[in-house]
């Protein structure tokens, strides 16, 4: 893994390291506090309404954010919980200490930690760390998408009918009730659904071909920003949710396997209150 990245010209670390190796070094590190404190008593609290944090996110940030700045003290770091740290470069660190933490406060195993690397508006890498299976998923521009180092591809289904599709209701009430609302039209053409509540597992099951589709009306560019290129890189399509191109602000998203399903998504989608909310 020493050399992964250096045909690309990114600067390497103080060690000498791709900065692909230190976000998964990094990414697996974090992961490994929060399954320790997984099971101890947690600090719980609220952002808002269902929007949860607790002291393991703020316990892993500041594990990432440390290594990170330790390695690349030239780079700028975007973060969940935390301010931003700007510096005199085009490359930036998008951070999400723990996808998942409403899972997580509940004492539900299915959570992640998410870093990713950004040029200017290009990502270039991302990695997905499930702490639980020990799940790395990680995925570099032009290099392809992997699962523990085995290359991962998209699902083969065809159609939506056979597909089963990933979503999450978020934290603002209309359009959590838009959502359902969604699903009402959109059951009978779909296999089943599953709301898991971390949206970059959701994204990295995309990828590796557990879903056929994902998508979620409002999120943050740390929650999906490894999920966007791990999709990418393995073959499937990202839009936002009224799929047009997604922006690096665009708050909704719409991942799939292949273009026809993501057209028939969107055929049964339009002009419904998802489509226009």
């Amino acid at each position: 893994m020493k050399n992964l990245l250096i045909s690309q010209n990114l600067p390497l670390s103080k060690n000498g390291e791709t900065p692909l190796n230190i976000a998964m070094k990094t990414a697996k590190e974090a992961g490994k506090l929060l399954k320790d404190n997984f099971s101890k008593k947690r600090t719980v609290n609220f952002k808002g309404k269902g929007n949860v944090v607790t002291d393991a996110d703020y316990l892993a940030e500041k594990h990432i954010i440390n290594s990170l700045i330790t390695e690349f003290p030239n780079f700028g770091i975007v973060s969940e919980e935390s301010p931003p740290i700007e510096k005199d470069s085009d490359y930036k660190w998008m951070i999400d200490p723990l996808d998942g933490t409403r899972n997580y406060a509940s004492g539900i195993p299915h959570f992640c930690t998410v870093i990713s690397l950004y040029c200017k508006n290009s990502i270039l890498l991302g990695v997905t760390y499930d702490p639980i299976r020990k799940e790395l998923f990680w995925a570099s521009k032009n290099k392809g998408a992997f699962l523990n180092g085995k290359k991962v591809v998209v699902s083969p289904k065809k159609t939506l009918l056979q597909s089963v599709m990933g979503m999450d209701l978020g934290y603002i009430d209309k359009k959590a009730v838009t959502a359902f609302g969604l699903l009402g039209i959109l059951f009978e053409n779909i296999q089943g659904v599953r709301l898991l509540g971390s949206a970059a597992l959701s994204l990295a099951y995309v990828a590796c071909g557990r879903l056929e589709l994902y998508a979620h009306h409002h999120l943050y560019p740390w929650d999906i920003s490894s999920g966007i290129i791990l999709v990418k890189e393995a073959g499937g399509i990202v839009k936002n949710k009224t799929g047009k191109t997604l922006t690096k602000t665009d708050p909704s998203i719409l991942a799939s396997s292949n273009k026809k399903i993501m057209e028939e998504f969107l055929s049964i989608s339009k002009n419904s209150e998802w489509d226009r909310l």
